[in-house]
């Protein structure tokens, strides 16, 4: 994977984050600097004036590590060789050029610091000064610390940059599928609706054509016309009715699905999972106006129910499904599915569009399809016009 821009992973620098940095900074400047402030003071007044001065001109440049990271860290370095309030600044500048990640210039600047740091430990009066090979293993702990906090820094910023990164992806291609899977729905119904209706639709145009420009024709003549056409409109709109159970390979143009189900076919399918094997309980409050039902209506709800037992062979293997259909034609269709969440290991892959289609075919008859968890249940409810 190529590494990423640092800008992209760094986070940005607000009031708080400049402040408490700095307040680090400050810390580390009296640390160092505590160890020379009286010696410096007393013996070598123009030495502390220096002191302060290069230290408080790091403090400014230290705004701009990010613009010039190796610059700047390598300028706060050689400060360091004069100036024990540089430090702070200076550690800050290192930290920020080893997040990203480049063992070049993390090598030159660690390099050109321990030599600083350590020229500053030999020339300043200190007091009660270490041997030399003790403050010279000191200072490189401290700069390999120092560096190697930096780059830690650096790899968790690029690790949560990247899971960042690939859950936008991840959103962006859901949405992408949900948006193909409600595309491809209309799709399938508009060649539906083409194959079914273009003939019929001609033959109607063609017989309205006729009576209009022929001005031979006597009653009986105009009748038999008009009965054409209307028996031809009426053949369109049955057709119309079961265009979503008619399905086309888009490849051979052969009905690739021939199903035709009514709401009176339900029962049938909840009986067929029962005999497979599945528990379901069917609550059928509709049946004594079934058959005045819509046939469109009727299917949309079969799918419903077919949706729903899929799903429970699918993420709830064993688990009991309850469906409650019930409603009016004052009330519309109410559909209830509702069973355990599972709790048995599932072999079965699944995209989770088939709820997206069937979501998308309630919405084109003006109904809705809503799922959700209700506790230790997965609830599908569904409603529908009576009417479509």
């Amino acid at each position: 994977m190529e590494r990423p821009d640092p800008a992209e992973y760094q986070p940005r620098l607000t009031l708080w984050g400049h402040a408490w940095r700095y307040t680090i900074c400050l810390l580390l400047s009296a640390l160092v600097w505590s160890s020379t402030f009286r010696g410096q003071w007393d013996d070598y007044r123009w030495l502390w004036w220096i002191d302060l001065v290069v230290g408080v001109a790091c403090y400014v440049l230290v705004l701009y590590r990010r613009r010039w990271p190796l610059a700047v860290t390598l300028a706060t370095a050689v400060a360091s060789l004069v100036s024990g309030v540089a430090a702070g600044p200076g550690t800050l500048a290192a930290v920020s050029l080893a997040t990203r990640q480049r063992l070049g210039p993390i090598a030159i600047a660690a390099a050109v610091g321990l030599v600083c740091y350590q020229g500053y430990v030999d020339t300043q009066p200190i007091e009660n000064a270490e041997p030399f090979w003790v403050g010279f293993a000191f200072n490189v702990a401290i700069t390999i610390a120092i560096f190697g906090w930096g780059m830690y820094l650096g790899s968790r910023r690029i690790l949560l940059w990247s899971l960042r990164q690939r859950a936008e992806r991840a959103e962006t291609e859901q949405a992408m599928r949900v948006a193909q899977a409600r595309t491809t729905e209309r799709a399938r119904i508009a060649r539906e609706m083409h194959d079914v209706l273009a003939h019929r639709i001609s033959q109607i145009s063609l017989h309205a054509g006729a009576m209009a420009y022929r001005d031979d024709l006597d009653a009986v003549a105009l009748r038999d016309s008009a009965q054409v056409v209307r028996s031809q409109a009426h053949e369109a709109l049955t057709e119309l009715r079961d265009v979503l159970g008619v399905l086309r390979d888009p490849g051979t143009g052969e009905i690739a699905e021939r199903p035709q189900p009514t709401y009176a076919d339900v029962a049938s399918l909840v009986a067929e999972a029962q005999d497979e094997g599945l528990a379901v309980t069917f609550d059928d409050h509709l049946s004594a106006r079934a058959e005045a039902l819509p046939e469109v209506v009727g299917r949309t709800v079969y799918r419903i129910v077919q949706e729903g037992i899929t799903n429970v062979r699918k993420h709830a293997p064993g688990a009991r499904l309850r469906v409650e259909v019930s409603g009016s034609p004052d009330t519309g269709i109410d559909i209830k599915l509702r069973n355990p969440l599972g709790f048995g290991p599932t072999t079965t892959p699944g995209s989770g569009l088939g709820l997206v289609g069937l979501t998308e075919r309630a919405e084109l008859r003006g109904g809705t399809l809503e799922h959700r968890r209700d506790g230790a249940d997965f609830e599908l409810h569904g409603w529908l016009p009576w009417r479509t």
